[in-house]
């Protein structure tokens, strides 16, 4: 089961999302906040998936209390202003919903939550870009790179871009084999070319390794 928590200041739209909620296979809901500091106490005492988050809200905004997070869930975005449609995937949030929405489109936001710690082998995966399904080896994976709310996948013999954010695609992927070096990059440790100061080269592409992932990656390759 999917552990949810609501993170919203309106009851009439709490009340939508607790139905959703109910209403959707794998997913229980663990609580209700009518603010992002209930939101913080919450979570101090309690583990939870996936919260579905409201951006407008008093005292602390939805924005700033992902900020706050140092390891947050999976997080989905909630509000009726579209203007902060970019600044959420810029945080690596699951979904951005504008209000209001319907359960279809609440599903599909859904539908988007990553298998959680793949540590299992695995040949291949499947992406859906281009209105076409293509199955990609494990092995064929150069890097992914964050664009927006796309991901650009670089592979030995094709390049592909869809919608999902960075942090739930690295989730897909055998997790001895990938590694996030950057806020915009996942890259393939058995590709890796060389390592020269902050730059990782992979088939002639320099990637940068950013300050927040340098120790973690001097762990696995050093």
């Amino acid at each position: 089961m999917i552990r949810c928590l609501i993170v919203e200041d309106e009851p009439v739209a709490r009340d939508i999302l607790r139905q959703y909620i109910i209403d959707t296979p794998n997913l229980n809901l663990e609580g209700e906040c009518d603010n992002a500091l209930t939101a913080l106490d919450f979570l101090n005492s309690q583990k939870v998936d996936l919260i579905f988050l409201d951006i407008n809200m008093p005292k602390l905004s939805g924005i700033d209390f992902i900020k706050s997070l140092r390891n947050p869930p999976e997080i989905i975005l909630t509000t009726a202003y579209s203007e902060y449609a970019l600044e959420s995937y810029e945080l690596d949030v699951l979904d951005y919903l504008l209000k209001p929405f319907s359960f279809e489109r609440f599903l599909k936001a859904v539908s988007k939550f990553p298998i959680s710690g793949n540590t299992s082998i695995i040949d291949d995966l499947t992406v859906k870009a281009n209105g076409k399904t293509y199955r990609i080896s494990i092995s064929d994976i150069l890097y992914a790179e964050s664009l927006g709310d796309y991901i650009t996948l670089v592979t030995i013999n094709n390049k592909l871009t869809f919608n999902q954010s960075l942090k739930s695609f690295l989730k897909q992927l055998p997790e001895n084999e990938f590694i996030r070096v950057h806020k915009s990059f996942i890259v393939s440790l058995r590709n890796i070319d060389y390592v020269e100061g902050n730059l990782i080269s992979i088939s002639e592409k320099m990637i940068p390794i950013g300050k927040a992932y340098k120790k973690d990656f001097n762990k696995v390759f050093s």
